[in-house]
C-alpha cells in the first residue's frame, strides 16, 4: 500500500475535543447530529436515510478504513466488515451507519450497512443483531457461539417455518437478534425468527409498491389449508386458493403442493389497503380448453372418468381441466331414475362427443350412442303376432312398459291389459312382474312397441271364446234312436242357453 495513503489521526483530543463534542451535540444523538450539520453536507458525505450515511474512503490502514464523513470527525470503518468481498479503494463510497464515538481518537465509529458487528461481553444487548455459529443441537433447539460466548436458539426460533431437523443448520453461521441476557448466568437466548420477520416486513414494504395484478411472482409455499395455501412471495403473504391450484378438479391441496415448494404463480387480485393478495397456479399453464375443438371433434367416441353424479346426469373427466356431462337420457336406453344406477363416481367410460362448447366451456356426452343400439333390427327380433315374455318396469295411467331386453321398452296400453273392464293400470300388473304379451305393431326409427296382454288372454281362453257352431262342430251330438232325446251329457237347449246366454238356436 502507498505510504501516503496511511492515515495518521490526530491524538491531540483531550477535554478540550470532549467538551467541543458535547456542546455541538446538545442533547441530540450521533445520528441527528449527522442530519442537522453541514448542510448542504460537504463533498464526500451524503445522507441517505434513518441511521444510513455515505461516506468516502480516504485511506486504508490494516484492519481499519478511514472515511470522510463530511463533517469536523472522519470515520472509522473496521475491514473485517469486508471478510467476503474485496476491500474497498481510496475515493470510494460506502453506504455505512454510525455506533459511537471514539473520543480519545476523535474518530466517529462506523459500521458497514447491512454488516454484523462482533458482539462481546461489554457491547452485547437486546436488541441487537450478532452473527452465531451453530455448534451442535439438542431437543429443544440450538447451542451457538457468538464471539466466544455461549447462547442458545430455542427450535421455535429458528425459522419462520415449522423446523423438523435442526441437524442441517450445525456448522453454519446464522445472523439473529439477541433476545434475552443473563450476565449473572453469562446465557444468552437469540431468535433468527425475529430477524427474519423483521426482515421481511422491510422487504414487504418496498414489495407493496411493485406488485400489480396479471404479474407473474416466484413464490414458496409456507403453509396448507383445506381452502387453499399460503405461499410468500418474497415478505408477503398470498392465498393461492384450492380453485386456482389447476385446470382440472382438485380434491386436496396436497394432491397438487407442498410445504416449501417454489411456485410460478400469477397476481389475481391486490388489495394494498386489507394487504391481502389472490394468486393463481393454473394460470400459469396452458388452458386445456385452448385445443378442446380439435381434440374432442363431435360424433367422436372417447374415453373418461366419471368424478361425479348429479340427478341430471354424470360429469365425465375426458383431461385434468376438461369436463363433459352425460345426460340422464344419454346414459341408458331403458329409462332410469338416477344416474346411480348406470354408473358410479371413479368408473371408466367410453362415451360418444355430442357437442362441444369452447366459449362457454362445455361438452355434452352421450353413452348409450357409444355403445351398440338394441333398437337395430326390433322390427325382426319382435315380429308382429310374436308373443314375447318381458317384466313390467312402471307402470302409468294409459298403460305399462314391459322391458323386452335391456334399452328396449313396449307399452301395454290399458285397452290393452285385459279382455274384462280395467279401472287402473295397477289393479292388473305392478312393476317387476314377469307377463306375456303378443307383439301388435314395432316403429323401430320412432323407437316404440305396442303390446297386448288381453289379444293372448283371449287366444288362450278356449271354449268361452268360439261360437256355438263352432263348438258344435268340435262336439257332435250323439244320439241312440231316433227320436230327439235329451243328448247325453245334458246339453239340452237350457244347458246351452245357461253356457251362451240367450242365443237364436234357430
Amino acid at each position: 500500500m502507498d505510504k501516503d495513503n496511511i492515515y495518521q489521526p490526530s491524538q491531540s483530543l483531550g477535554a478540550d475535543l470532549q467538551k467541543e463534542l458535547d456542546d455541538a451535540l446538545g442533547g441530540m444523538s450521533l445520528d441527528e447530529l449527522m442530519d442537522a450539520q453541514d448542510s448542504p453536507v460537504a463533498a464526500g458525505g451524503q445522507g441517505t436515510g434513518k441511521g444510513v450515511r455515505k461516506g468516502r474512503v480516504i485511506a486504508v490502514n490494516g484492519d481499519d478504513i478511514f472515511m470522510d464523513m463530511g463533517g469536523r470527525h472522519d470515520g472509522l470503518l473496521p475491514a473485517e466488515q469486508f471478510s467476503d468481498d474485496p476491500l474497498p479503494e481510496v475515493g470510494d463510497e460506502i453506504e455505512v451507519t454510525i455506533e459511537g464515538f471514539d473520543a480519545d481518537n476523535g474518530l466517529v465509529k462506523l459500521s458497514r450497512q447491512g454488516a454484523v458487528l462482533a458482539a462481546t461481553w461489554d457491547s452485547i444487548a437486546v436488541g441487537q443483531t450478532v452473527e452465531a455459529r451453530a455448534t451442535g443441537y439438542n431437543k429443544g433447539g440450538l447451542e451457538l457461539v457468538i464471539n466466544g460466548i455461549d447462547a442458545f436458539m430455542p427450535i421455535s426460533q429458528v425459522d419462520t417455518m415449522h423446523v423438523e431437523d435442526l441437524k442441517p443448520f450445525v456448522n453454519t453461521k446464522l445472523e439473529c437478534l439477541v433476545q434475552q441476557i443473563d450476565f449473572n448466568k453469562e446465557s444468552v437466548v437469540v431468535s433468527r425468527r425475529e430477524l427474519l420477520k423483521l426482515r421481511a416486513a422491510e422487504a414487504a414494504e418496498k414489495l407493496w409498491e411493485t406488485l400489480a395484478e396479471g404479474q407473474i411472482v416466484q413464490g414458496r409455499v409456507r403453509s396448507i389449508m383445506p381452502y387453499g395455501a399460503f405461499v410468500d412471495i418474497g415478505g408477503v403473504d398470498g392465498l393461492l386458493h384450492v380453485k386456482d391450484l389447476a385446470h382440472g378438479r382438485v380434491e386436496k391441496v396436497e394432491d397438487v403442493v407442498h410445504v416449501g415448494q417454489e411456485l410460478e404463480l400469477c397476481i389475481l387480485k391486490l388489495d394494498r389497503e386489507a394487504k391481502r393478495v389472490g394468486l393463481g397456479l393454473k394460470q400459469t399453464l396452458q388452458d386445456p380448453w385452448d385445443d378442446a375443438e380439435v381434440k374432442w371433434q363431435p360424433g367422436s367416441t372417447v374415453s373418461g372418468r366419471v368424478v361425479k353424479l348429479m340427478d341430471f346426469g354424470a360429469f365425465v373427466e375426458l383431461t385434468p381441466g376438461v369436463e363433459g356431462l352425460v345426460p340422464i337420457g344419454e346414459m341408458s336406453f331403458r329409462r332410469i331414475g338416477h344416474p346411480r344406477e348406470v354408473v358410479q363416481v371413479g368408473d371408466m367410460l367410453k362415451v360418444a362427443v355430442m357437442a362441444v362448447d369452447v366459449e362457454a366451456k362445455r361438452i355434452s356426452l352421450s353413452l348409450k350412442q357409444a355403445g351398440d343400439d338394441p333398437w337395430q333390427g326390433a322390427a325382426v327380433r319382435w315380429a308382429e303376432g310374436s308373443v314375447i315374455e318381458g317384466s313390467v318396469t312402471r307402470v302409468a295411467d294409459f298403460g305399462a312398459f314391459v322391458e323386452l331386453t335391456p334399452g328396449v321398452e313396449g307399452l301395454v296400453h290399458i285397452s290393452e291389459l285385459s279382455p274384462k273392464r280395467v279401472a287402473t293400470v295397477a289393479s292388473v300388473v305392478s312393476p317387476g312382474q314377469a307377463v306375456q304379451a303378443k307383439v301388435l305393431e314395432v316403429d323401430e326409427e320412432r323407437q316404440r312397441i305396442s303390446l297386448s296382454i288381453k289379444q293372448l288372454q283371449e287366444s288362450d281362453a278356449g271354449p268361452a271364446a268360439m261360437s256355438l257352431a263352432d263348438y258344435e262342430k268340435q262336439t257332435p251330438a250323439k244320439s241312440n234312436d231316433t227320436n230327439n232325446k235329451p243328448l247325453k251329457g245334458g246339453l239340452d237347449s237350457q244347458a246351452v242357453k245357461t253356457k251362451f246366454g240367450n242365443l237364436n238356436l234357430g
